[in-house]
């Protein structure tokens, strides 16, 4: 049967599995981490532990690109007007399982530590309308604002090359409070790992 002829339903979803074959290409959906001992080769100077959780030392860290935009609920946000802080960048999707896993994790510690000199902001990716994102962070309590980005814009151009740039999702990446790239996971987190990733950035001075 040729894909004119098809029934409507099923063009539809030999479009749609060509756009996410694409869109795999840029960005892993939904990925796991690969747990190796050591990052992304070339001249990167990260090391991943054993937790998947990869660093970068304090003298060797890197600014992100710009990732700004509107948010989940028609607002504008710069991450660049968040330095002073640590901040928490999740990229995650209402169709995710392992985002939906980690979100109350998410959750519980952006309120643990609220007020505390941590920013959360999520960056929400192909969702193609708000609609179904939205539903996710009013059933999960989520407390902190996202940044829209169906098309994966700011995640692909936020992150120079060669920085602890997400590669899945979900994904988590952690700012200093000079607003360089300082950690990051690429798999589903919990509330330990995650506090892992944010503690010691907040001790540095």
């Amino acid at each position: 049967m040729s894909l004119s002829r098809a029934p409507r339903r099923t063009r539809r979803t030999l479009v749609a599995v060509g756009m996410l074959s694409a869109a795999a290409l840029t960005l892993s959906a939904c990925g796991g981490d690969s747990n190796g001992k050591s990052g992304g080769g070339g001249n990167t100077n990260f090391v991943t532990n054993t937790g998947g959780i990869s660093t970068v030392a304090k003298g060797e860290r890197a600014a992100t690109g710009k990732l700004a935009g509107e948010t989940l609920d028609g607002k504008q946000l710069d991450v660049a007007g968040l330095k002073g802080k640590v901040v928490v960048l999740n990229v995650w999707g209402s169709w995710c399982g392992p985002c939906r896993a980690e979100a109350p994790h998410f959750a519980k510690v952006a309120a643990d530590l609220e007020g505390q000199g941590v920013e959360f902001v999520g960056l929400n990716t192909r969702d193609p309308n708000k609609q179904p994102a939205l539903a996710f962070e009013e059933d999960y309590g989520v407390p902190y604002p996202s940044l829209y980005d169906p098309q994966g814009k700011l995640i692909l151009f936020g992150f120079p090359k060669g920085t602890l740039n997400p590669q899945a999702i979900p994904s988590t990446v952690v700012l200093d409070k000079e607003g360089r790239i300082a950690a990051r996971s690429l798999m589903a987190l919990d509330e330990k790992k995650l506090r892992s990733m944010i503690e010691p950035l907040l001790k540095e001075k």
